[in-house]
């Protein structure tokens, strides 16, 4: 099953945020806010920033290792929706950003998560809008 996982297309996005990565089990609020980089019918990596990062332990360890397993839950304000899953992988990039791998909940349905990856704009997409936008203008 973990090698079907890591050969699903990965959809670059860009201007996704997200609200409140929060932990099911205890529900404390691990980051505020952050941005998902890239998708699939998997899961998907997002960036926070450590300015971001509430726990204090979390912050100043620049170490997100002890959240690896956990089940969490999240917003995404521009799409008015909650996703949830298991955080797979954490790390420091360097210069107070982390990037963190979220797989989706075993119990979303295949389709569901076929049609969230086609709704999440990529990048060449954003850009056709703001040109057609600069073009009405």
């Amino acid at each position: 099953m973990r090698l079907d996982r890591r050969v699903a297309k990965r959809k670059s996005t860009v201007c996704i945020d997200v609200q409140d990565l929060t932990t099911v089990t205890t529900y404390k609020v691990i980051a505020t806010k952050g941005q998902i980089l890239n998708a699939s019918t998997t899961g998907f990596l997002m960036e926070l920033d450590r300015n971001d990062i509430l726990p204090s332990e979390l912050r100043d360890n620049l170490s997100l290792e002890s959240c690896l397993g956990q089940q969490v839950c999240l917003y995404l304000p521009q799409m008015n929706l909650d996703l949830d899953g298991t955080i797979t992988r954490a790390r420091h990039r360097g210069k107070g950003k982390f990037e963190v791998a979220i797989d989706f909940s075993y119990d979303v349905p295949d389709y569901w998560r076929e049609c969230l990856i086609d709704l999440l704009p990529s990048q060449h997409e954003m850009e056709q809008i703001l040109e057609e936008e600069e073009e009405e203008d």
